[in-house]
């Protein structure tokens, strides 16, 4: 954009409403990416320590370079270097911080593989916007919070802004699972192992020895360990039981069809 950056909206404020931090993360989000880095996050935090002199909150007394490594090592929870939506949730003081209240109710990913189950009602491997309001409707719910119709709409649609890249009003689980803790995303492990229809079809069949037409347990575990000695990754016996458990937990009765896998392993759902 020519000229002066337009001033970051809204960061001197106490408190934020959801359609408000929406716009502080697209406004440094400049590429779209799905992470403020590199010159954004120099630009976002330059700001937000001008924000808080303003709002007179004395930082320390370091230079800049250290004050945004003490930054980092606060908030960037898995340590890459760069700053994500759950992560900025946590930063910033959203309204009823309705990202904070979805993450202490869907707090790991077992928990979220279940709700994604309970909503993604038509097996399709998105959440449609309806289903996206009785999610968010039943999350406030658990949560104790008393909300307005309004408001349910206005976080249904602020979710659909953040996350519906392709604006056809609908998400994909990889989409939704943004809104969880960073070190609980187990999905974001499998971000560079994204399989095509051809390998994905190619990799059930050799797993699925009885063409029975599902794996179990048993055999999703061989699939995993595969799939990162392929792509040279390490993994402990904790992550492994772990991811194990979270992903079963998308499955029927111990039975994981290959639909209920797709959605974990491919980039979109297979038609």
């Amino acid at each position: 954009m020519a000229g002066k950056q337009q001033q970051p909206p809204y960061l001197h404020l106490a408190e934020l409403t959801a359609s408000q931090f929406l716009d502080i993360w697209k406004h440094y989000d400049s590429d779209g990416n799905g992470y403020i880095e590199g010159k954004e996050l120099e630009n976002f935090f330059q700001e937000l320590e001008s924000a808080r002199k303003g709002a007179g909150v004395e930082s320390k007394s370091l230079n800049f370079g250290e004050k945004m490594k003490d930054f980092m090592r606060k908030y960037d929870k898995n340590a890459d270097g760069r700053i994500e939506l759950a992560e900025l949730a946590q930063i910033l003081p959203t309204e009823e911080n309705f990202l904070l209240c979805f993450r202490q109710h869907v707090g790991s990913s077992a928990e979220f593989m279940e709700a994604w189950r309970k909503y993604d009602t038509d097996r399709s491997g998105y959440i449609e916007a309806n289903e996206l309001q009785g999610f968010l409707s039943d999350l406030l719910e658990k949560a104790n919070k008393p909300y307005e119709e309004s408001k349910l709409q206005e976080y249904t649609q602020t979710i659909l802004r953040m996350f519906d890249l392709n604006g056809d009003g609908k998400l994909c689980l990889s989409e939704m699972s943004r809104l969880l803790p960073v070190q609980e995303n187990f999905l974001l492990k499998f971000q560079g192992m994204k399989l095509d229809a051809e390998e994905f079809n190619a990799i059930f069949a050799f797993y699925d020895k009885d063409g029975s037409g599902f794996i179990d347990e048993h055999e999703l575990d061989a699939l995993l360990k595969d799939l990162y000695e392929k792509d040279k990754k390490e993994m402990t016996i904790q992550q492994l039981t772990s991811y194990r458990k979270s992903i079963m937990n998308l499955s029927d009765g111990g039975k994981l069809y290959r639909k209920e896998l797709e959605i974990v392993l491919c980039n979109e759902p297979l038609m």
